[in-house]
């Protein structure tokens, strides 16, 4: 099957690693973490999308935000192809304190040092919120939906405590549930402590997405992602289409 090729204006010269919005018109979406490319090799990288409000005078954009990956005189960028190297991952932080900076965050920094270390990863994003379930609820959707972020990862707010809302704002969202990594991140820590008994971490599928809660202490971000990380990128791969079986180890 012939590459479908792709056209982009660029208005200004854009240097190596800094970011532009290009009005995407084309048909092809285009997940967070993916690249165009031409014949010497990557030209962007999307890494984030938002909608532009129209009026009533002009309609609304779709506009794409991307990554140069070498420095880009202005016109037009003919001939762009697609490519998809790694899995682009997010980690959110829930933390009123952190949110007020009040807290240094430690953990999310930690997810995506572990992450990288043990998937091939073409993108890293990370957020931090108060702990509110509406406000990741809309996050969870718009990683999942709108930025097409393969692996969100968020830490904190999973036990029972009034604010702890990780798990209601992920069962809101995820369309499949994944309890066999849910038991494996509690076995794990029961193993440390008693108090993982409380724990009420979700993981799951929302689209082409895969949602893990993680607790909110460095060490249990350790323990708890750890026992996971073996099965991540098979579970990426199934999600994505893989056909091949899993019988394999």
């Amino acid at each position: 099957m012939p590459t479908t090729k792709h056209q982009v204006q660029l208005e200004h010269a854009v240097s190596k690693g800094e970011r532009v919005e290009i009005d995407w018109t084309h048909k092809e979406s285009l997940r967070a973490g993916t690249l165009l490319c031409d014949d010497h090799g990557p030209v962007l990288r999307a890494v984030g999308f938002h909608l532009e409000p129209g009026e009533p005078e002009r309609p609304g954009r779709a506009l794409r935000l991307f990554a140069a990956q070498r420095d880009l005189t202005p016109g037009l960028w003919e001939g762009l192809h697609v490519e998809r190297r790694g899995w682009s991952v997010a980690w959110v932080t829930l933390s009123d304190k952190g949110a007020r900076g009040e807290r240094i965050d430690t953990a999310g920094p930690l997810v995506g040092e572990m992450l990288g270390e043990h998937l091939d990863v073409s993108l890293t994003m990370g957020y931090l919120l108060p702990d509110d379930q509406s406000s990741l609820q809309l996050l969870l959707m718009d990683l999942a939906w709108g930025q097409g972020v393969d692996l969100i990862v968020t830490t904190g707010g999973t036990g029972v405590a009034p604010r702890d809302v990780a798990p209601d704002a992920t069962l809101r969202v995820i369309e499949k549930r994944l309890p066999g990594m849910e038991r494996a991140m509690t076995s794990e820590s029961l193993a440390k402590t008693p108090h993982a008994m409380i724990s009420r971490a979700v993981a799951g599928t929302l689209g082409l997405s895969l949602i893990i809660n993680l607790p909110g202490s460095p060490k249990a971000v350790r323990e708890c992602l750890g026992v996971v990380l073996p099965a991540l990128r098979h579970t990426l791969e199934k999600l994505h289409g893989d056909p091949s079986d899993c019988g394999g180890a």
